[in-house]
This record gives structure tokens, sequence and C-alpha cells, in this order.
């Protein structure tokens, strides 16, 4: 098997670029890494991550870009600078996983989905959840008609941030529904498809005299119900309950949490192992006198980040199509501006 000559462009605050790095070396039978560059302010920003970068070369990023033996790049830079990195590497014909879910500008994510489709090659974006495994197999179940007609899914994603994260939060279009959000609203799209109408709410706790937008609601309305998305940067075990639910004519299924850490007991089952976690659902159904029954899984272990760059991989290769086109993709960006009132 032929490996994949990469490099990765960039380290972020408060996203996967360190475990993204960590993943590329986990598998050196699939990627052969060249290096990494560090862009924008990111020696002083992310002084704390370069460490994941190990004994691996420091590039320039012109190197980087300049080598035509380098076909693929992991662009991992802060959220605000993607679209601007990701176009550079479309520009010299490289595939292309990036950290989600671009940089602000619409105009410049339109050009970065026409210079990949003219280029013709992988454009794949980290959206963690579409690897997990329960919410896999929920929208597959989906797809196939298992709910009968769904009415609504919902969706939380919170978690309790330093004041300098939430500090952060004011570098995007409101906040949280951009940093966050976009992970939900991924999940709507591919279950309730587009929405007949949005109805952005962001608002900012004011939590430590801060003002950047820390919580995200949005209301995506559909002809048969309402779904929404929420998220919030001041919730209290806000991690833990995470969830997405599934209402259906046939059943109701939540996950929840959408993901967790291993307890003692699994963890000595997979020592030294990084980013394993497990995750839990329960369907509800009707029995036959019309009783609600309830039927609770956990997970089998998993790694947060194998499947996602592993399938990048297939993909680079040609064995794997990748499910996400540009167009998807782009139409994801345009409904995640809508969730932030853009």
């Amino acid at each position: 098997m032929k490996k994949i000559k990469i490099a990765q462009i960039g380290l972020n605050q408060y996203s996967h670029s360190g475990e993204i790095f960590d993943t590329l070396v986990k598998f050196p039978e699939l990627f052969e890494i060249a290096g990494y560059c560090l862009v924008e302010d990111e020696r002083e920003t992310c002084a704390h991550k370069i460490k994941h970068f190990g004994e691996y070369p420091e590039l320039t990023l012109e190197q980087i870009l300049n080598d035509p033996t380098i076909e693929a790049v992991a662009v991992e830079t802060d959220e605000i600078h993607l679209t601007k990195y990701a176009q550079m590497a479309a520009e010299h014909g490289k595939h292309i996983h990036m950290e989600k879910p671009g940089g602000a500008d619409l105009a410049a994510f339109e050009k970065l989905i026409e210079t990949v489709k003219a280029q013709g090659k992988v454009f794949h974006i980290g959206y963690m959840y579409r690897y997990n495994p329960f919410i896999r197999e929920a929208i597959e179940s989906a797809k196939r008609g298992d709910f009968g007609e769904i009415y609504s899914v919902e969706a939380h994603m919170s978690r309790y941030d330093k004041p300098q994260a939430r500090e952060w939060f004011n570098t995007l279009p409101a906040g949280m529904m951009f940093y966050l959000g976009c992970h939900l609203i991924d999940l709507v799209l591919q279950i309730k498809g587009a929405p007949e109408k949005i109805i952005p709410m962001t608002f900012s706790s004011g939590k430590d005299n801060i003002t950047s937008p820390d919580y995200g609601f949005a209301v995506l309305e559909y002809a048969n119900g309402l779904s929404f998305v929420r998220m919030s940067g001041v919730e209290i075990g806000g991690s833990s309950r995470r969830q997405l639910v599934l209402v259906g004519e046939k059943k109701t299924l939540e996950i929840q949490p959408l993901e967790q850490g291993l307890t003692q007991e699994e963890a000595a089952l997979v020592p030294g192992v990084k980013y394993a976690m497990t995750t839990e659902r329960t369907e509800r159904t009707l029995n036959e006198k019309g009783k609600s029954e309830k039927k609770h899984e956990k997970s089998a272990i998993f790694c947060r980040y194998d499947d996602m760059m592993q399938a990048f991989a297939a993909m680079v290769r040609g064995e794997k199509e990748n499910p996400y086109t540009c167009d998807y993709e782009l139409f994801l960006y345009q409904t995640i501006l809508k969730c932030c009132g853009v």
C-alpha cells in the first residue's frame, strides 16, 4: 500500500489540531509525515501544543505548498484562518483535510469550493460526529426509513469554558453557534434536509463581564415540525449532557452522552491509547399494547479521530468516495451562517 505523504498547516487554540497530528502519527502504514508549519501567531498562542509535533521537521508554508511529493495537507489553524490556508492548498493541488467549519467569509468559502472542484482533489472537513458509531448508525437508520416520518431533531453540545476561551468567541460569527453549533447543524441537515425557515438566537451570559456570544440557539423549521440546536459555554457539566434526539413516527432515539471518557475498567482494556471513548443510546418504541418500551445500549470503545483520518486516507487513495460532496459542504456552511444570524 502506497503511503500518503502529508504535512500539517498550523495549530488551533481550542480545536483538534494536536489530536489530528497524533492520529496521523498513529497510522504510519497510511501516512508519511513530511512535517508541519506554523502560521499566523501560533508560536505564541499555541505554544502548549507544539509538543504534539515531536521530532518531525518544521517546514515553511512555501516548502509544503511547493513540494509536489506532499500530496495532502491537514489544515488546522484557528477557525478564522481555515479557508485562507485551505485555498492556498487547493490552488497547489493538494488533497485537504480541514478543521471545521471554515473561516467567516462566505465568498471566500465559495471560492474554495470552486477551486477544490476544479482540481478534483479530496476536500474533507473534520466534523468528528460523522464518525461517531451510534450517530452514524442513527443517520443511516433515518435514511432507510426505520423511524418512519421524523418530526424533530434536537441537538445539544455545551461545556464550561474558561474566561480566555469565551473572550476568544468574539473572533467568530455568533461565537458558540459557529464554533460548536456547526457540528449539530450538520447532523440536523443530514437527517432532515434543508429547513423552510431558520430562527437564530445568540446571546451572551455576561459571566465574568465577558460580552462574547457564549450561548447559541437556533430553530430550524420544517413542514412537519421544529428541530433545534443548542450550545453553551457556561454550562457546568455540559459535556456530559451533550445529546442527539430523533423523534420519529415509529420510535424515539436519544444518544447521550455523545461521547464520554472510559471507566478504569475500560481504560485497562486499551492501555496507553489516546482519545478512546464510548457513547450510549436509548431507543423507545411502542409495544403491542401501545405502551412505551425502551432499549439501552453502550457502544464498544472507539477512538474519536481514527475512523475520520482512516476514511480520509481511503478517499485520497481512491478506495472510498467522500459521501459529503463539495455542494453539501457549501450548503452546510451557508446554513451555519444563517443560524449565526449572518
